[in-house]
C-alpha cells in the first residue's frame, strides 16, 4: 500500500485528492498539512512514501519543504503539484529533491499513475513539461557551451546523444525510435548515465542537460 501524505493550504484541493487517492485500491492517504513546515514533520514522525506537494504554502513553500525533506535520507519521494506550469519554485523544488511535478489540473488516472511511478523510484517528466522547462528556464541559467563543465567528459558520443533526448521530453520508445536502437538498450544508456553523472533519476538527468546546454 502506498502511503501518500497531501501538503496543500486549500482544503477542498486536499478532500479532492484524499477522495481519489483513498479510491485506489494501492494507495491511501495518512495525513494532511496546509503547510511545508508541517510537512516536513509529518514525515519524521510516521511512514510516508510520497508527498503531494502544493508548491505554494505559507509559514514555509513547497520547494523548501522538498529540500528538507531531501536531506533527511529516507526513501520518501515528492511530487510537486502546482497552479502554475511555469513557476520558478517548480525548479527550486525539482533540484531539491522532487522526483517530478504535474498541474493540478491533471487527469485522475494522471496523478494515480504519477504516484505509483514516483513511489516506484521513477521520476515524472512528461515531455511538455520537460519542455517547459527548457524553454522558461534556460535563460535563468549561466550561458555555457555543451560539456563546458567536464561533466560530460566521460560520455560516449552515444550517451550524449542519449541524454540529450532525455533532455526534449522523449520516452523511451521515442529515443529508440529516434536513434535507431532497441528499447532495452536504450535502458542500459540511462542506467550508465544515472551512474556517470552521479543523478539520481530522470528528473536529475534533465537538469543536468539543461545545465550543460543540451536539449535545444
Amino acid at each position: 500500500m502506498i502511503k501518500v501524505l497531501l501538503a496543500d493550504d486549500q482544503s477542498l484541493v486536499r478532500s479532492g485528492f484524499r477522495m481519489l487517492i483513498d479510491s485506489a485500491d494501492d494507495m491511501e492517504t495518512v495525513g494532511e498539512v496546509d503547510n511545508g513546515r508541517d510537512a516536513v514533520a509529518m514525515v519524521r514522525t510516521r511512514p510516508v512514501d510520497v508527498v503531494l506537494m502544493d508548491i505554494r504554502m505559507p509559514v514555509m513553500d513547497g520547494a523548501e519543504a522538498t529540500q528538507q525533506i531531501s536531506r533527511l535520507g529516507l526513501d520518501t519521494k515528492v511530487l510537486v503539484l502546482t497552479t502554475f506550469d511555469l513557476d520558478e519554485y517548480v525548479f527550486a523544488a525539482l533540484r531539491g529533491g522532487a522526483s517530478g511535478f504535474l498541474l493540478k489540473d491533471a487527469l485522475p488516472e494522471e496523478l494515480l499513475g504519477a504516484i505509483r511511478s514516483v513511489a516506484a523510484g521513477d521520476a515524472v517528466v512528461a515531455p511538455s513539461t520537460t519542455k517547459r522547462l527548457l524553454t522558461h528556464f534556460a535563460g535563468l541559467l549561466p550561458k555555457s557551451d555543451p560539456g563546458a563543465s567536464g561533466r560530460l567528459d566521460t560520455l560516449t558520443e552515444r550517451e550524449r546523444e542519449v541524454l540529450g533526448e532525455v533532455a526534449r521530453g522523449a520516452n523511451n520508445q521515442e529515443i529508440a525510435e529516434r536513434l535507431y536502437m532497441a528499447e532495452g538498450t536504450v535502458k542500459t544508456h540511462i542506467g550508465r548515465l544515472l551512474s556517470k553523472l552521479d543523478a539520481r533519476d530522470r528528473v536529475g538527468l534533465v537538469l543536468i542537460a539543461l545545465e550543460e546546454g543540451l536539449g535545444d
